[in-house]
């Protein structure tokens, strides 16, 4: 009896191993399992021990299966097990996969590793909120005028205000901001030092910043005319200005010596940054700056309205089919354009040869070779006085 069981059973296996054999079933099957099982080890090293406890229980299950001696069993075993492959797999090579290569892992597959892995789902999130947050389009202005400004005048939209932790938020002004946010609604965070200078980016913060929507450049419209007054109007055009901090110095100058408008080129300019605000010690939250993306065609429509247009070069200009007259020389008699060139270039040609008269500003000594010229935001400073200075002893 005990032959007759060790016999069967000799025969059986014989049966079983020459089923499992035939070359087309162990190189489709087991490739198809070494794949997956390399791929999901790869991606998520903590549960390969229980990949290959279910690679036992998988085996073991299948060899539990009583085999019928027949080539027809075989054939309907073989494709079972092969529908049994693609149900429980994922990722399956392709038929005309090259052996050996790596097969491509299911999106289901990817999504449970990935939840097993905190810092990928934390960079997913920074991701996301980082997206939401430029979704809502507010930057951030610094400083204790442009944040009240800009709380007080109410041309931007207030989200959040970040005032320094400490005695330092107990000072007048701080505590006047802090009034101003709170009568509007607008939330207050008390925050370190070094959260503030990464929000202004290193810059001089005064201990307050605030969150809030952009100002950008006036355009033309019905509401947009200036206000009606018995002085004869300037206007300060830019072409190009392109440094935030000179901008902001031509704005507070502009704003003090009581220029009627100031209008900029929108190409190649630096736009209304909170840098300029800055800069302008909050008066880019009060003035209304309007872009245009043509000036000639501006300029010329103010020239057929009765505007004369006056344009500034340096002291030592070339020969010019334009007159050039020195600032304390010219009187303005009636509605001026006051153009203003950007750093290093100037006025353009197109501009240049719209203008009436040039303006200069004198030197008051011998200059060195390279040094010839000011900073255009002082040489705006200067020539605004002068010509607001001549318009108001013409009433006089």
């Amino acid at each position: 009896m005990w032959i007759f069981r060790v016999l069967h059973q000799h025969k059986l296996h014989c049966v079983w191993t020459g089923s499992l054999q035939k070359p087309g079933l162990i190189s489709r099957v087991g490739s198809q399992f070494n794949s997956y099982h390399f791929t999901a080890t790869l991606l998520c090293p903590e549960d390969s021990t229980a990949l290959k406890r279910r690679r036992r229980v998988s085996i073991a299950s299948s060899v539990q299966r009583k085999p019928v001696a027949s080539d027809g069993w075989q054939d309907r075993e073989r494709s079972g097990q092969s529908k049994a492959w693609k149900n429980d797999i994922p990722a399956l090579q392709k038929p005309n996969q090259r052996r050996g290569e790596d097969s491509r892992v299911s999106s289901e597959l990817r999504k449970l590793c990935m939840e097993d892995f905190p810092a990928d789902r934390e960079r997913q999130l920074k991701q996301k909120s980082t997206r939401d947050s430029k979704a809502e389009n507010y930057e951030i202005v610094f400083g204790i005028a442009p944040c009240v400004l800009a709380l007080t005048q109410g041309r931007r939209k207030a989200h959040k205000l970040f005032v320094k932790d400490g005695e330092a938020s107990l000072r007048p002004s701080m505590v006047k901001v802090c009034e101003e946010a709170h009568r509007r609604g607008v939330q207050i965070h008390r925050v370190s030092k070094k959260d503030l200078d990464k929000m202004s980016s290193g810059r001089v913060h005064q201990g307050v910043c605030l969150q809030a929507s952009p100002l950008s450049y006036l355009t033309e419209n019905s509401d947009s005319a200036p206000k009606r007054n018995n002085n004869t109007p300037l206007w300060l055009v830019l072409e190009g200005i392109q440094d935030p901090m000179n901008l902001g110095a031509i704005l507070r100058s502009a704003y003090f010596l009581g220029v009627d408008r100031v209008a900029s080129s929108l190409r190649s300019s630096c736009p209304l940054s909170p840098v300029v605000s800055k800069a302008s010690s909050g008066v880019m939250e009060v003035i209304g700056v309007y872009g245009y993306k043509n000036l000639e065609d501006m300029l010329r429509l103010k020239v057929e309205q009765g505007w004369q247009v006056v344009g500034t070069v340096g002291a030592e200009t070339k020969e010019s089919n334009i007159p050039v007259t020195q600032c304390s020389n010219f009187q303005m008699t009636k509605p001026t354009l006051l153009l203003m060139g950007g750093e290093g270039e100037g006025l353009s040609k197109e501009l240049l040869s719209l203008c009436q008269t040039l303006l200069t500003i004198p030197a008051g000594r011998e200059l060195f070779p390279g040094i010839e010229s000011l900073n255009v935001s002082v040489a705006t400073g200067i020539l605004l006085h002068s010509l607001l200075s001549s318009r108001r002893s013409t009433r006089r």
